[in-house]
Formats: C-alpha cells, sequence, structure tokens
C-alpha cells in the first residue's frame, strides 16, 4: 500500500521463488488392493455408497476393511497441536484444545473392534474470550447453528451404524447434545471432554476475569494482574474448573444417561480421561450391536432425572435455555418453570464447588470425591430418581449406582483426593442434612413481578450470606441505574466519583436479550462486582443472561425482553426497585415501586406507572449486532422464545410466516381498493 515502506525480501518470500514446483507431481499410484463388493451391491447399491469406499480407499485405509460398519465421531476439537503436543496454532479455548486425543483413543478402540470410524470436527467460541466484546452477540446463537451442521453431518455419512460426540464447553457441549438427541434412530454416546486442573498458587479462571476491574479499584497492581493472567490453567486443555455452563452440561450429560458414569469432570489429558473415550467407544458398539437408538435413553424419565441433579449441583442458569432445547430435539416436552421449581424444591445444593462455595472446590475436585453418581447415591436415598431409567452402559441408573458405591474406581478416587489434596470427600458432595448444616441451600428461584411478568431466574444459592436477612430471605430497595450496553455498565462499575455505581444501587441492563444483543451473557459485570468489597450490595437485573460461574443477586432472563415491550425498558435512573427473594420457599418478586423511597407506589399504581411510560430511548439493537443474529432472535421467538429453550421450531416458524403472508397479502389488497 502507498506510504508503507518496503520490505524486498519479505515481498519475495510472499510470492514465492517456484522451488515446490520442482518436485510436484502429476500423477501417483492408486491404493492396492480391489473393494469389498459382489455383483449384488454393485446392481443395487446407491452410487454414493460405491464411491464412499473408494473415497476411504483413496484416504488409505485398509482395502479389504472399508467394507466395515461406520462409526462416526463428532467433535468440537479446536486448534492445530504438533506431535509433542506443543501449539502450531491456537484454539479459541482450553476446552476443544487437547480432545482431538480422545478422538485418536476412540478411534483405535472402535477399530479394534471390527468398526471404520469417521471423524469429523465443528469447532466452538469462547464465552470467556468474547467477555465484554460483540463477539459475545454470536454465542447463544452459535449453538443452532452447530447443532444443526453436526446434524447434517450425521446424515452425510448415510450409513454411520452409531454416533460418538466429543465436547466440552459452554455452546459445543450442549450443541452436541441437540444433534444427538436430534438423530434419535441411531445410537449415541457423548464423551464430556473434562475440566482444566488448578494451577498452584494462582487464581483460577473465574476470577482471573476480574483483573481489570480489582485493578481499576487499585484492589491488586499490574505485575500481580499480570502474572495470575498468565498462571490461571494447570494444565492446557479442558473445560474452565468452575461449576459454570460447561461444566454443568458435561453433569447434564451424564445425569440424562447419555454419557457413561463418572466421565463428567474428568481432568483433561489424565489417564481417567483417555480411559473414558475408549471405555465409551466399547459401550457405543455394544448400543449397535443391541439395537438401541438414543430414543430409547433420552426419556421424560432421563429428564426429570437431570433436573434434580441440576438442582443438588447449583448448576448454571443456562441450562434453563439447553436442557429445554435438548428435550425439543429428542421429541419431549421441554421442562416448565414448575417442572424446574418442583426439582428443587426436593434437594438442597449438596455439592460445594466453585463458584457457589463456602469452600469452592474446584471441578477436578468434585470429580475426586465421586462427581455424578456419588451425588446421585444420596438422592437415590431421597428416593428423588428415576433407576428404571436407561442408560448407555448398557445398564439401568439403578444398577450403575449399586455397581458405582462398591467399585474400586470410587474408593480409588476418593482416597486419592484425600492424599493429593488432604480433603476429605465428604465435605466436597454431601448428603442433604450435612448440606444444609454447611448452609448450602436449594439453587433456582423464578421471580416475578411487574418487572418481569414473564418471569425470571436467579441462582439464589449464589447471593452472598452475609446480605440475605436471618429469615433466609434477601430484600433490597434501592434506586435504578440503568444501562442500555453492557460497555456502559462495566465503565460505571469501574469508575469512581461521579456516575459511578455505588452500593445500594440496583444496576438495570436492558436491551441486552435477543432482539438486542443475542442474548449476551453479562459476567463482567456480576464478576466484578463479587470481588469489589461493596459489589455485593449491588443486585442486577437485566433481560441478558449470566455465566455459570456468576455470583451474588443477579436475575436474568427477564421477560419480555425491553425490545419486546418488556416492562424493565421502562425504568428510569433513580426509580425505586425492590427485591425480594425467598430461599426457603423458592418464590420471588421483582418490582417498581414508584420515584419517592419516602412514598412506594401500591402494585396497581405502580403498574399503571410502567405502562405510561414509552422504553428508555437509549434502547435499542446493538449497531453490530450481525444480520445471523438478528435472523435467530426471530427465529427463536418464534419457536418460544427464550423460556422454550431458544430452539427453532419449524412447525411454528412455518405457521407464523403464513400468518404473515396472508396478512400482508390482505393489507396490499385493502390498500388497493383504497
Amino acid at each position: 500500500m502507498a506510504g508503507e515502506p518496503r520490505d524486498d525480501a519479505l515481498l519475495d518470500a510472499i510470492l514465492g521463488d517456484g522451488t515446490a514446483l520442482t518436485t510436484t507431481r502429476t500423477c501417483g499410484e492408486g491404493p492396492a488392493g480391489s473393494l469389498p463388493v459382489d455383483d449384488a451391491t454393485l446392481r443395487q447399491a446407491p452410487s454414493g455408497h460405491l464411491f464412499g469406499m473408494t473415497q476411504n480407499a483413496g484416504m488409505g485405509w485398509r482395502a479389504s476393511e472399508i467394507g466395515r460398519d461406520p462409526y462416526l465421531i463428532l467433535s468440537t476439537q479446536g486448534g492445530l497441536r504438533a506431535a509433542d503436543g506443543s501449539p502450531v496454532a491456537l484454539g479459541l479455548h482450553t476446552g476443544h484444545w487437547e480432545i482431538d486425543k480422545l478422538v485418536r483413543a476412540a478411534a483405535e478402540t472402535l477399530a479394534e473392534q471390527g468398526g471404520l470410524p469417521f471423524s469429523v470436527m465443528c469447532s466452538d467460541p469462547c464465552d470467556g474470550r468474547t467477555q465484554g466484546t460483540t463477539g459475545m452477540f454470536d454465542s447463544l446463537p452459535y449453538r443452532n447453528d452447530a447443532a444443526m451442521t453436526m446434524r447434517r453431518l450425521v446424515r452425510s455419512l448415510p450409513n454411520r451404524r452409531g454416533l460418538l460426540g466429543i465436547a466440552t464447553c459452554d455452546k459445543g457441549l450442549p450443541a452436541m447434545m441437540m444433534a444427538l438427541a436430534g438423530s434419535r434412530e441411531l445410537p449415541g454416546v457423548i464423551v464430556p471432554g473434562g475440566v482444566t486442573l488448578p494451577a498452584r498458587g494462582a487464581e483460577d479462571t473465574a476470577k482471573v476475569q476480574t483483573i481489570g476491574a480489582r485493578y481499576a479499584h487499585g484492589l491488586i497492581d499490574l505485575q500481580h494482574a499480570a502474572a495470575m493472567g498468565c498462571r490461571a490453567c494447570g494444565s492446557p486443555g479442558g473445560g474452565c474448573q468452575f461449576l459454570g455452563t460447561a461444566a454443568t452440561s458435561q453433569v447434564i450429560a451424564e445425569a440424562l444417561g447419555i454419557a457413561l458414569p463418572h466421565t463428567a469432570l474428568a481432568p483433561s489429558g489424565e489417564p481417567v480421561w483417555l480411559d473414558m473415550a475408549r471405555r465409551s467407544a466399547l459401550a457405543l458398539v455394544r448400543l449397535v450391536k443391541a439395537g438401541t437408538p438414543m430414543s430409547a435413553i433420552l426419556t421424560r424419565q432421563a429428564l426429570e432425572n437431570a433436573l434434580v441433579v441440576h438442582a443438588a449441583f447449583g448448576g448454571s442458569t443456562n441450562l434453563m435455555l439447553h436442557v429445554p432445547a435438548i428435550a425439543h430435539a429428542a421429541g419431549l416436552a421441554p421442562p416448565t418453570v414448575a417442572d424446574w421449581t418442583a426439582a428443587n424444591r426436593a434437594t438442597p445444593r449438596l455439592v460445594d464447588a466453585l463458584p457457589n462455595g463456602p469452600r469452592h472446590h474446584p471441578t477436578v475436585q468434585v470429580f475426586m470425591a465421586g462427581g455424578v453418581p456419588e451425588v446421585m447415591l444420596h438422592l437415590r436415598e431421597m428416593g428423588l430418581l428415576h433407576l428404571d431409567a436407561p442408560t448407555v452402559s448398557g445398564r439401568t441408573l439403578g444398577e450403575n449406582l449399586d455397581w458405582w458405591e462398591h467399585s474400586a474406581a470410587r474408593r480409588i478416587a476418593r482416597e486419592r483426593l484425600q492424599a493429593l489434596d488432604g480433603i476429605d470427600p465428604a465435605n466436597v458432595i454431601m448428603g442433604p442434612d450435612a448440606a444444609r448444616a454447611a448452609g448450602l441451600t436449594s439453587a433456582l428461584v423464578f421471580p416475578v413481578g411487574n418487572l418481569a411478568p414473564a418471569g425470571s431466574v436467579i441462582k439464589a444459592t449464589s447471593i452472598d450470606p452475609t446480605v440475605v436477612d436471618d429469615d433466609n430471605v434477601y430484600r433490597h430497595t434501592g434506586p435504578a441505574r440503568v444501562f442500555a450496553s453492557e460497555h456502559e455498565a462495566i465503565a460505571a462499575i469501574k469508575r469512581k466519583g461521579e456516575g459511578a455505581v455505588v452500593a445500594g444501587d440496583v444496576v438495570v441492563l436492558a436491551g441486552c436479550g435477543p432482539a438486542g444483543t443475542g442474548m449476551e451473557e453479562t459476567y463482567q459485570l456480576t464478576s466484578a462486582l463479587k470481588y469489589l468489597p461493596w459489589g455485593k450490595h449491588v443486585p442486577v437485573l437485566t433481560d441478558a443472561r449470566f455465566s455459570g460461574v456468576s455470583t451474588g443477586a443477579c436475575i436474568g432472563h427477564v421477560g419480555p425482553e425491553a425490545l419486546a415491550g418488556g416492562p424493565i425498558g421502562r425504568l428510569r435512573d433513580g426509580d425505586q426497585v425492590r427485591i425480594e427473594i425467598d430461599r426457603n420457599s423458592l418464590q420471588g418478586r421483582i418490582d417498581f415501586i414508584g420515584t419517592d423511597p419516602s412514598q412506594p407506589l401500591s402494585p396497581d399504581e405502580a403498574t399503571a406507572l410502567l405502562a405510561s411510560r414509552e422504553t428508555h430511548p437509549a434502547i435499542a439493537p446493538h449497531p453490530k449486532l450481525p444480520n445471523d443474529t438478528r435472523l435467530w432472535a426471530a427465529l427463536q421467538e418464534a419457536s418460544g422464545g427464550t423460556w422454550g429453550g431458544c430452539v427453532y421450531d419449524v412447525d411454528a416458524i412455518v405457521e407464523t410466516l403464513r400468518a404473515g403472508r396472508e396478512a400482508l397479502a390482505r393489507q396490499r389488497a385493502e390498500q388497493g381498493t383504497g
């Protein structure tokens, strides 16, 4: 370009000197051998099957074996590693960085069992990497796109016998579960991609995301921020070390029975992690031979088991979006708010893990304490599980738990946790009485009120206990600080002096639902508030969503969203907002009560005042909202919206389009006659 300095050597290197052409061939020897075909195959098989064999031979598979039963391994592998594991090209996150090892182990096992393994990839984004950027606008919509792409890849191997899905993180694993659920006539197994080890003497991958906010308030210095930002990952692969969306999705896969027992939260790269891939491949071969399709595993009973396990773990609220989507793909009725509430009322949280506390064990310690099957032993004793639900192990859930209770694997894992970390497994995964004594409470509450007539959600167990009253009810009344973008909100939280968010404020982030920003995740806000001394005194209300690692009085999924006319979009700075979350009854309300804190309005008066207002003038779709995401937002809205799981209900979409075309035709006809 004009004005730029020339580097003739670099320019010459870019253009090349043609040396590589001196050894370039123009023809080659074809593979030796012949296709395993007979007269009937040549006369009757589709040409695609025959050409597929040609391609198999062309890629170098042994000709005598290319007629074996095909198995498809779907993974979210990202990046490119050298033979020694060093990076050639980075992935977007550690969660998909080394699952090529799992693919290799599974493929080798399938081949040993007489199968013909195929491997395809549909990688995934990193929610942590896109926090606070416009990249987050693609995060949730990506899940639907990936699930569709994965299902298209499945159908592109027409004679596949079984599916092995290997995935780890926030959107890749939910998409993978949707893909396998939607391939309901085929046998399938999920291999959770595992978790990252914590690093000695370092901050975890949740806390390290707050170095900017803590530095801005003088809580850490530059050297500490730089060091901790570098050292958070104790291993190069796996999902984050906390019970966020990635880890919770792994737990849900196992709870649904579509992953083998004690495979969720395995430490990436460790021997037990590779062994999991081999055993999962063996399970898939057995399912194929038994003719057991995914639809036989993903039943209503499996779904109900998953809700109870989610409650016992105190999992991410993002599963409110993903579990209904998995159910929809499987042809099951999605769980309702009443179903989620019933599951949370039935059991307290039994797991002490990051980010919920109180001791904040990383996910690998939850795994070593026994993981999902250990939690299920307690749930079995409470009578909360469908023990006759089939699983991909070839046994029922009850039979799996009988095995686990007396297994060497259970004994070894728990003993090793005690020996390595000095931690009693019973302090990580507890029975209900011990959990209540430790102050663990049920997880999800779904507040309503004049600001959330269609509902909202809060992980009540993550509210700081020091701001909860003695009756276990969180109460807060304060002035609204209204923001129409996350950028403005985090700037006000980091700010000092005029315009800064202060203790007692209610941060309201509106216009960030599907139509505004693709329902972005707003962990920047909640993480900053968690690590600021006064942050526990600032609740957050939003029509966006939160990361599974978020803590505090943060209420998301507020519906209707502001851009759909929701009352949250009619709030103004200084409006008084009252929040009440009962962690005993699992009920809650969020209400606008007027503009004068000394003279709160009655519910009817406050609702009428809100209704008389226009939407806040700053609230609008983000100017950088991609057209792809706008399309996703429209399609999911026609399919039931966020409370339906942000799915694509094809029948509902077709009906909406037909009704719209008919309405437009009538309108044009009327205009023509007018």
